[in-house]
């Protein structure tokens, strides 16, 4: 299993905005710039994540971004799955009735822990915990 690009730059996105988080609204180009990520790349990712109500816009030269909540209330899975959808190894986890072998797999068991194990990383780890990691590192550059 591999987490996208997209996957990737929408957690770095995010992130972002919760190390900056001054109360002000960020201009989408100064994340690009700091994340050195196409400007005209993270519109299209900030667009899904607005739409999903992680992040709050105001338009016009004084206007940006910030996140919709405190950085406690996001987790890694939360953004990933946004962007990636579930994060199953195999479809016939998230998709019952999909493999007609379902019933006699035996790898199946094997799947389904790697997906929980997956899981029980992303879903335990916030926002607030990679700012305090980022805070803790310096401030040197990021990468995810």
């Amino acid at each position: 299993m591999k987490i996208s690009t997209k996957g990737r730059y929408a957690l770095r996105l995010m992130l972002d905005l919760a190390i900056n988080n001054t109360g002000e609204y960020i201009p989408i180009k100064r994340i690009a710039e700091r994340q050195e990520i196409s400007e005209k790349y993270l519109e299209q990712i900030i667009t899904q994540i607005s739409r999903a109500g992680f992040v709050r816009s105001v338009r016009g030269s004084q206007g940006g971004y910030q996140l919709a909540n405190p950085p406690e209330e996001y987790t890694v899975g939360m953004i990933l799955r946004l962007m990636e959808g579930e994060l199953s190894p195999v479809a016939c986890l998230d998709e019952p009735g999909s493999c007609d072998r379902a019933d006699r797999c035996v790898t199946v068991d094997v799947w389904r822990q790697i997906k929980d194990a997956v899981e029980n990383v992303v879903d335990n780890i916030t926002l607030a915990d990679l700012v305090k990691s980022y805070n803790e590192k310096g401030t040197c550059e990021y990468f995810i």
